[in-house]
């Protein structure tokens, strides 16, 4: 399932997610971070202009998954870097 039914799970190998090796990257890692706060604010003044009321529930829902994509980005790793 999601791509991974050739792998064995055997001990001692590790399953990294794409997310975590981008960020292993440090300049990745500030470009990533620049971009989705740039996105978060964008929906941020799509939401408060009020232009939108059809897709205010998408755009809330496009906020919150974005902002916890941030944390991720935050907490994976060692150091945050803005």
């Amino acid at each position: 399932m999601f791509g991974l039914e050739n792998k064995k799970n055997r001990k001692g190998d590790d399953f990294f997610f794409d997310l975590e090796v981008e960020l292993k990257d440090p300049q990745r890692q500030v470009e990533l971070y620049k971009m989705i706060e740039q996105r978060v604010l964008s929906i941020k003044n799509h939401l408060r202009s009020g232009e939108n009321k059809d897709d205010f529930d998408r755009f809330g829902t496009l906020l919150h998954g974005y902002a916890a994509l941030l944390k991720v980005i935050m907490r994976a790793t060692s150091k945050p870097k803005k």
